[in-house]
């Protein structure tokens, strides 16, 4: 396998064609990012740490049943992926009461929801990446209502799965950001990344945060704790 002309470079990756088709070439950035990029750093090692957690999630969602666009790890930082369209959604699944959630709603961070909630929010960073409805999603033709309702299902089907996985190694999945693709030929995948960027996580006996909420509120150095995430869940 030949990693070729870079198709893209975003915030935290980039992404190259190869020598087989449908097939790209990922590199993982140390680049930290926050406000929707308003905030930015370059982080020794990050890349690497995000891209071994992505790695080891996405293996262990595997085995679960769940598809995703993830081949496999080539280097610390490197992977291959299957190449999808990628669908211009975040999907938020909040467990627990957190960040921007409780300051819109007004309910104390750390609060246990009474089931899980599910959010959309448009990828389109000049307007900020805006939350969304069902409704909305269907006027900007980005899925069906009957993709909309896949697309619910598999996030649950996801949390459940995360839930299990991370309380086996003592931390609380508190919420967490997916983003789907799809194949050739149709079918919708987990894709992106699944990492403390993506995530919030508490340790579950000190409630001390294990994800870039230490980046975004100027608490400490992210590399530790994800260090720690990536040391859990290889154990």
């Amino acid at each position: 396998m030949e990693k070729q002309t870079l198709l893209y470079e975003g915030k935290a990756k980039k992404l190259y064609q190869t020598d087989e088709a449908g097939v790209l070439w990922v590199e993982y950035l140390n680049q930290a990012t926050a406000l929707n990029g308003a905030k930015k750093d370059t982080v020794a090692g990050k890349g690497a740490l995000n891209n071994q957690i992505t790695s080891r999630i996405f293996e262990k969602l595997a085995a679960k049943g769940i598809n995703s666009h993830f081949i496999q790890q080539l280097s610390e930082s490197e992977q291959l992926i299957k190449e999808v369209t990628m669908i211009p959604l975040e999907v938020v699944l909040r467990n627990i009461a957190a960040g921007s959630f409780s300051k819109r709603l007004g309910i104390a961070e750390g609060t246990p929801l009474t089931f899980p909630i599910i959010e959309f929010y448009f990828k389109e960073d000049a307007l900020d990446d805006p939350m969304i409805n069902d409704e909305h999603v269907q006027v900007l033709n980005i899925a069906s209502p009957a993709e909309i309702t896949e697309l619910k299902a598999m996030t649950r089907a996801i949390n459940q799965a995360l839930v299990e996985m991370f309380q086996e190694i003592g931390i609380r999945l508190v919420d967490f950001k997916l983003e789907f693709g799809k194949t050739a030929d149709g079918t919708i995948v987990l894709a992106d990344e699944i990492s403390p960027d993506t995530c919030r996580l508490w340790d579950a006996k000190t409630n001390d945060h294990l994800d870039k909420d230490l980046y975004r509120r100027d608490l400490g150095d992210i590399v530790p704790v994800y260090q720690e995430v990536l040391r859990r869940l290889e154990a």
